[in-house]
């Protein structure tokens, strides 16, 4: 990991802001931009199906699906739209792109070479994850070596406004990273809905076990999130030996266990990841 000097906050901007693709994503790192006191006015935004919560933007003075021409110099393009749409969207956003433009892509399986093909300029490929939603999230970046001090100061404070960041100087990660970080929300989503429906299983009212399921993953992450322990010693200070926990943790452990399982679905969502690549 590498750190980034960033003296660039969201006020002092004083370029242009292109979201190409203003979906969950895009528009939570908007919500993000904003909220940080980017000022809507450097904010243009282009999306041919733009939610009522984005239009409602323009009164605040961010542009709708601008022209070049309105749209002026664009300082840095945020791409975000779905990786499939890419080459068709290309095109078009690549008419704002200038030899000054730095192209920050939050696309799963987008490489940088892909990226400065189809759109140019000074590229960013990041991988940020759904709890940008809520302010939690967490990105991986990783710049071409075309990328100034500057452009890279002001991807990290437009990634940063919706969580931490981590840059990287190997690309090669990035597959990884999409598999662990940009999908882990599913898992830690599947794991709340499985407890659920185990407590079920085990007698509890349907309610009453989600309930429970909900607010333990949930309180639980927040412990990690506050706590310096590593995840492994905070799993051992609830097992005491013999105990309930540790009968379950023998399952959980055993083999095959979650582990066999995780590693497997990690090197799935790679694969894939690496697939979308091509």
């Amino acid at each position: 990991m590498i750190a980034v000097a960033n003296n660039n906050t969201l006020q002092n901007i004083t370029g242009t802001i292109l979201l190409a693709g203003a979906g969950k994503m895009g528009g939570a790192m908007l919500t993000g931009w904003l909220a940080g006191g980017l000022d809507p006015r450097r904010v243009a935004v282009v999306d041919p199906h733009l939610s009522p919560e984005i239009t409602a933007l323009a009164a605040k003075g961010v542009a709708l699906n601008p022209d070049v021409k309105a749209a002026g110099q664009v300082e840095t393009m945020v791409v975000a739209v779905k990786p499939q749409l890419f080459r068709e969207a290309g095109a078009k956003l690549k008419s704002f792109v200038s030899e000054k433009t730095s192209v920050v892509s939050i696309m799963a399986g987008t490489t940088i070479l892909s990226l400065e093909e189809v759109c140019g300029g000074a590229v960013v490929r990041a991988m940020p994850n759904t709890p940008a939603a809520i302010g939690r999230g967490i990105t991986v970046a990783v710049a071409a070596k075309n990328v100034s001090a500057g452009q890279r100061a002001v991807a990290d404070a437009l990634l940063r406004a919706t969580g931490s960041v981590e840059w990287v100087e190997d690309e090669g990660l990035m597959d990884a990273v999409t598999a662990v970080s940009g999908s882990g929300p599913a898992y830690v989503f599947l794991l709340a809905e499985e407890l659920a429906r185990a407590g079920v299983e085990a007698g509890l009212p349907e309610a009453l076990a989600t309930k429970l399921a909900r607010e333990t993953v949930a309180g639980s992450g927040e412990l990690l999130h506050q706590s310096e322990l590593p995840s492994s010693t905070l799993r051992q200070n609830v097992t005491s030996p013999g105990g309930t926990t540790a009968a379950a943790l023998g399952v959980l452990m055993g083999e095959p266990g979650l582990r066999d399982l995780m590693i497997r679905a990690i090197a799935a969502a790679t694969k894939r990841s690496k697939e979308l690549a091509k």
